[in-house]
């Protein structure tokens, strides 16, 4: 089978006993760099040396079909550089060839970025989206925001410190000065920090230079004020579209702040 193993994404301490144990009696990883896996290795105390194959998103397409048969006879470990591979990590691809081969899956929970620095911003968690990084080049960039502006859920990003006051910047032009955010850096080591405030505020900070690595948390956009007959037309129009009309309902309900059962309740007396 195929192993997807959670590391520690800062502190050792973190590595579950169970992982500990399949590292322990692993015979091959396929790593996102080995020189990580090795130190790995050498902090958790672990005498076992198992063949080290690198799994990298430069590689990834051409071994997975390979690495999904070589698990098809014994176990392969996958580890990222730290928290859960496939997550804006490597692995996705050797995932999806081997649910095309028949090839048993499994999973060590455990540290992930995303839902760490969810967990300790401060905004909602009820509904959140994971966006990972943002284009490089300004015009993309400045698009995906724009793109993400009216997102109601809690945005999670991944961001470089040499990028991260243009990001703050964009997203204070594209979600508004005052949007809520917290930017978690460094988690779970010894220079943890949480900063929270708005977007024009943390992107001021940001300015003098940020070291580490990041994860920034943004609120959701605030229910649009829209009337009842515009979120009726906007119920219909999905239902045209061939949405369910409750999945309609709740989906423009989430949007604008309306109960779900009127919108419901005046989709069926429009009929």
């Amino acid at each position: 089978m195929i192993i997807l193993a959670a590391t520690p994404i800062g502190n050792l301490g973190d590595a579950s006993r169970r992982l500990i144990e399949v590292l322990e009696n692993a015979t091959i990883i396929a790593a996102e760099d080995t020189r990580t896996t090795q130190r790995l290795l050498q902090g958790l105390g672990i005498a076992n040396r198992p063949r080290l194959i690198a799994l990298h998103d430069h590689n990834e397409k051409a071994k997975a079909a390979e690495l999904a048969e070589a698990a098809e006879t014994e176990d392969l470990v996958v580890l990222s550089d730290a928290g859960m591979p496939t997550v804006s990590d490597p692995g996705y691809g050797l995932v999806a060839a081997a649910a095309e081969r028949g090839v048993t899956v499994t999973v060590i929970p455990g540290p992930s970025a995303v839902v760490t620095a969810l967990a300790v911003s401060g905004l909602p968690t009820d509904r959140f989206t994971f966006e990972g990084f943002l284009p490089r080049k300004p015009g993309e960039r400045r698009s995906a925001l724009n793109a993400l502006a009216t997102e109601p859920r809690t945005m999670v990003f991944f961001e470089s410190p040499s990028r991260l006051a243009a990001t703050l910047g964009g997203m204070a032009t594209a979600f508004g000065a005052s949007r809520r955010v917290a930017v978690c850096r460094e988690l779970t080591k010894f220079y943890e920090e949480v900063r929270r405030g708005g977007a024009a505020e943390l992107a001021a900070w940001a300015e003098q230079g940020v070291k580490g690595e990041i994860v920034v948390v943004v609120s959701g956009a605030e229910p649009r004020a829209v009337s009842p007959e515009d979120a009726l037309a906007q119920v219909q129009a999905l239902v045209a579209s061939g949405v369910r009309l409750k999945e309609a309902c709740s989906e423009v309900a989430a949007a604008t702040g309306l109960g779900s059962r009127d919108l419901y309740q005046a989709a069926l007396a429009a009929r």
